[in-house]
């Protein structure tokens, strides 16, 4: 036995620790043959015998243990080390990064609206059914809320379906005049080639006193800035409907794949739907408790303006992470 004790402090690893418990401790490892033999032995010569080889197999097992921790402290230190990373090292390869196509376009149109003394503001992300709907001009059961599949939660609450309820909330604290976008993330129940159920939009509003503010502004506004973000398109209204507005407009732009020409992008019309305006309807400016004052409001959807940017056919890879895609975008 005692070339075992020998061979255990001189044991170099875990695998050859286990192979030389076996070897000793086993159901047919030394011990146990020594035991078997005691049948051998004088009745008077066992009880010493036995007494003997049990307190080997004691102190066998006991420093068994304490190399098994020894080793495998060991291995986690050179696990460690093997797998120290030196982040001081220069990496040849690192190349320079870029704003997300998305993040860019909203810059982008962040700093038009500030550049025309806009004033941008934020608000909650989970919003209450009046600020949503109702004080939008969209009571309970108007038919217009079928147009925007809504994530409720059990509290009547439910994630915002746009950033209008901004500009209700700043309406509500503040007096006229107003003049503001208001950029972020907005929730709807849609997923497909050109919807997702998490997107950004930019909202703006702009409230005078007395009779100041027309369509003529708001057509001058938006056109300037379409030819900002798209270059010399052509920009026409087309006449619509939404709650909030009265009158309402959507806009069109030309074609920025085929350049008016007609493709299958713009459905062989030339024209492509870029954003919705109007002037303000009267009872939303009622459900905050303005009086004689005018004004207008747009919303513009980020990824749609980020897609015809930059000629992305599926609004779904914005949002995979593909590197393939990302690594266009480097500055």
């Amino acid at each position: 036995m005692k070339n075992y004790f020998i061979e255990l402090e001189n044991c170099i690893n875990l695998k050859r620790l286990e192979e030389l418990r076996i070897s000793v401790l086993g159901k047919k490892g030394e011990l146990a043959k020594e035991f078997a033999n005691m049948k051998n032995l004088e009745p008077s010569q066992r009880k010493d015998v036995a007494k003997e080889l049990n307190k080997i197999k004691q102190e066998f097992a006991k420093k068994l243990e304490e190399k098994r921790l020894e080793l495998e402290e060991k291995a986690v230190e050179d696990g460690m080390l093997n797998e120290k990373i030196d982040i001081s090292l220069i990496n040849g390869k690192l190349e320079l990064g870029g704003y997300h196509p998305v993040v860019e376009t909203m810059n982008r149109i962040i700093d038009y609206f500030q550049k025309m003394n806009f004033s941008v503001e934020e608000g909650r992300m989970v919003e209450d059914d009046f600020h949503n709907f109702e004080a939008l001009n969209l009571p309970k059961h108007h038919p217009a809320r079928d147009m925007q599949d809504t994530f409720y939660f059990a509290d009547h609450h439910l994630l915002r379906t746009h950033t209008s309820p901004v500009q209700i909330r700043t309406m509500e604290r503040e007096k006229p005049p107003i003049r503001m976008i208001a950029p972020g993330t907005v929730f709807r129940r849609d997923f497909d080639l050109t919807h997702t159920p998490m997107f950004h939009q930019v909202e703006g509003l702009v409230i005078e006193n007395g009779k100041k503010v027309s369509f003529a502004n708001l057509k001058f506004i938006l056109q300037d800035f379409l030819h900002h973000m798209f270059g010399e398109v052509e920009v026409r209204f087309r006449p619509s409907f939404f709650p909030f507005t009265e009158p309402s407009a959507e806009v069109d732009i030309s074609c920025v794949f085929c350049e008016g020409d007609g493709c299958r992008v713009c459905s062989h019309t030339g024209w492509l739907e870029v954003l919705g305006c109007g002037m303000v309807d009267e009872n939303v400016l009622k459900a905050v408790q303005y009086e004689d004052v005018s004004g207008y409001a747009f919303g513009l959807g980020v990824e749609r303006f980020a897609m015809l940017i930059h000629r992305i056919p599926d609004l779904r890879s914005l949002f995979e992470g593909d590197l393939r895609l990302l690594e266009q975008f480097q500055r």
